[in-house]
């Protein structure tokens, strides 16, 4: 009843996409793969005064409209310790790095980038490491782009610059030199994807990370929707008008999405 009470488009060009339950409050949309460049995408619901069950009722809801830019990818390979920068397809930057060590091996798959920070003060504390161990650190560290929550970063690491391009030497995050760490904070925007490959870490969890929803693959996907992925098979919603109890409010998972 949710779902099919909920419309998402996306113009000029189309795309296949389909609603996920990361719990029973929470719905995430997304298209089978990436959102097309500098697309208008509009979220809409009809959800006000539809009856959901008992005494459940959707309330009223503004429709939300989001624009993607240039699909920025930056793929990132633990195994040559190298990034490659792409603006729509193209390859316009190779960038040596260093990631996670054995025992902090950087996670695989992919990651939105979630903010940007000019400066960070890094203390291993705050990832557990205990202070005064051998592996502690308290950093002053520039140019950091977050991707995951548990405070996974793209950064200036000019400690590092040695084994940049050779070896993995960093604590999870990718390390590059300061110059190039600057231009790829000023070339990258929320929402744009970083990539991880060849790395002997685990992959990044789908939902309580970051925005890792592009880790399931389409059918993984599609099982998570009520409407089995195709909201032109939903039976049409009965709509009964009255003061609603308590309201269902649904919100967009996404405020700004990659191209």
């Amino acid at each position: 009843m949710v779902e099919s009470n909920l419309k998402v488009t996306s113009t000029p060009q189309a795309t296949a996409g389909s609603w996920y339950w990361v719990d029973d409050r929470t719905l995430h949309y997304r298209p089978q793969s990436y959102w097309p460049t500098n697309a208008k995408i509009e979220a809409s619901s009809s959800l006000d005064g539809v009856r959901v069950q008992d005494r459940l009722y959707g309330a009223a809801d503004k429709p939300l409209t989001v624009h993607t830019g240039d699909r920025i990818e930056a793929l990132t390979d633990a195994g040559t310790d190298q990034m490659t920068f792409k603006d729509n397809g193209k390859v316009v930057k190779t960038i040596p790095i260093t990631t996670g060590k054995p025992g902090f091996d950087t996670r695989n798959g992919i990651k939105v980038v979630l903010e940007k920070q000019a400066f960070v003060q890094m203390k291993s504390e705050s990832i557990g490491i205990a202070a005064g161990s051998s592996d502690s650190y308290d950093l002053p560290v520039y140019w950091a782009t977050r991707v995951t929550w548990s405070g996974e970063y793209v950064h200036a690491a000019p400690w590092s610059e040695g084994s940049q391009g050779y070896a993995n030497v960093s604590h999870g995050c990718t390390g590059m030199s300061t110059d190039n760490a600057h231009w790829f904070f000023d070339h990258v925007r929320q929402g744009d994807i970083v990539q991880v490959v060849g790395s002997q870490g685990d992959t990044m969890a789908p939902f309580d990370n970051g925005f890792g929803d592009w880790n399931l693959s389409w059918d993984q996907w599609k099982k998570g929707s009520a409407l089995g992925g195709s909201a032109a098979t939903a039976a049409r919603a009965r709509r009964t008008r009255r003061t609603p109890p308590p309201p269902l409010r649904p919100g967009c998972a996404r405020r700004r999405l990659n191209a």
